[in-house]
């Protein structure tokens, strides 16, 4: 009997949550994952292999094992995967895949031609300049007033790390020079964009909403709030994530309405520029005081689902993951009904000290507690840069696992979570993670509570 074999393409903790869905799925057998992590493989005996000298991209050894293993579904769930045409190759020779083209989801791996397309379109989005040299951007600071704050944004593909904040010009043309000898490849070309604040000068708040795409065709999936700096207090620098908490209070009925309705025009408007989505889009978003009322901003979109927003969207869903995927990879979401369980949940990044710099002292150093945290009622652990030898757990990246805590509410879900991660340690010292994911809701909580 044919073994029903999914392939996840994504090595961390977001990959992680999907493997972890896609096993609960009758339906499925086995699922591969390419380059996928060590921890995907604890505790789930012979149904999960991974293929760590396999690369997102490496598009003709991916489609080669899908054919050999005649696999009947593969979530493309990496940005490099998309922008290399991995989706479209996969099609061509009749394979079943979510995750939209490459024309599709250049909306996440080329900043500028989404900015462009947004403003095409309509979209409320940040003023903007596109450069390509340095001196481009720096005539264009030059041309704006001395004390206008900016972003600064590589156009293509920085594993998230391509935006840095500057607030004046002195300090955005420092910010540029930077940028570009970090990032040279991605940062080729780049963005100089409005600092968008609420009408009293503070700042704006970011969630980002989850939609699962068929062309024009959309169910809303859920919402987070990312926590992108690496220090307390949204402090340091900008890194891929460092937890997150869902669903966000600051979303009302209201909001949620005006963030269907970009989504929906930005589905339409890519339809008919040839360009139709199928798949997870992720909108990034700001909202802004406007008058009395706050308004949603684009700040980015991107191909699929965010990491580590997946790890408390994705165990939140009581539908079959492998039936929602084959309904986008067969083109036809019009009959689904998402479910969620209404859970609130908190996932907290373990990080090796000195990320997203240098944390190579960190690296080889043996993990402490997370076997013992795994069995916690109420908490997920989704593993990324762990090295699993022997039963043991080894330090191997920057980002290094996800502790999911799951409550009634905030404080239930954050308390579970800081529990558990608390008794996880680096022997010689090295771990690092945010100790207020989730702040925001926790403030809001309280008040309503007073």
């Amino acid at each position: 009997m044919m073994e029903n074999i999914v392939v996840v393409i994504d090595g961390g903790g977001r990959g992680a949550a999907l493997v972890d869905k896609y096993l609960q799925s009758p339906h499925v057998d086995k699922v591969f994952s390419i380059p996928g992590n060590d921890m995907m493989m604890v505790d789930t005996a012979d149904r999960v292999t991974t293929f760590p000298k396999l690369k997102t991209t490496d598009m003709k050894d991916i489609l080669n094992l899908c054919l050999e293993y005649r696999v009947v579904l593969v979530d493309v769930a990496q940005d490099n995967g998309i922008e290399a045409g991995l989706t479209d190759r996969l099609r061509e020779a009749g394979i079943k895949v979510c995750g939209p083209t490459k024309k599709a989801g250049q909306i996440e791996w080329d900043k500028t031609w989404a900015r462009l397309f947004g403003q095409r379109c309509g979209l409320p989005q940040p003023s903007f300049e596109v450069c390509q040299t340095e001196e481009d951007g720096i005539k264009y600071l030059l041309s704006r007033p001395e004390d206008e704050w900016h972003f600064l944004k590589a156009a293509f593909l920085a594993e998230g790390k391509g935006a840095v904040g500057a607030k004046g010009r002195r300090d955005a043309m420092e910010q540029l020079s930077l940028l570009r000898e970090r990032f040279p490849k991605a940062a080729r070309r780049y963005l100089v964009e409005q600092w968008m604040l609420n009408n009293d000068g503070t700042a704006g708040e970011e969630f980002s909403t989850f939609v699962l795409c068929c062309g024009e065709d959309l169910q809303i999936i859920g919402s987070a709030q990312d926590h992108k700096r690496v220090f307390d207090g949204d402090k340091g620098g900008n890194t891929g994530g460092m937890g997150c908490s869902s669903h966000p209070l600051v979303l009302t009925a209201d909001i949620q309405r005006k963030s269907e309705e970009i989504i929906r025009k930005t589905l339409t408007s890519l339809a008919s520029e040839g360009r139709p989505y199928t798949g997870i889009l992720y909108e990034g978003g700001i909202l802004l005081q406007r008058g009395n009322y706050l308004n949603p901003f684009v700040m980015e979109f991107n191909a699929r689902w965010g990491d580590p927003e997946a790890q408390v969207i994705v165990p939140s869903l009581e539908n079959d993951l492998f039936e929602m995927s084959m309904a986008v990879a067969e083109g036809n979401i019009k009959n689904l009904q998402i479910i969620t369980d209404g859970k609130v949940r908190v996932a907290v990044a373990g990080v090796s000290r000195g990320y997203p710099e240098d944390y190579s002292q960190v690296n080889g150093k043996e993990i402490i507690g997370l076997d013992k945290i795994m069995g916690m009622d109420g908490i997920k652990v989704f593993g990324a840069g762990v090295k699993v030898v022997d039963d043991k757990y080894y330090a191997a990246g920057g980002r290094l696992f996800y502790v999911v805590g799951e409550g009634k509410d905030i404080l239930e879900a954050r308390q579970k979570a800081y529990e558990a991660i608390n008794q996880v340690y680096i022997k010689g010292g090295g771990l690092h993670y945010r100790t207020d994911i989730g702040r925001r809701d926790v403030l809001r909580l309280t008040r309503q509570r007073d």
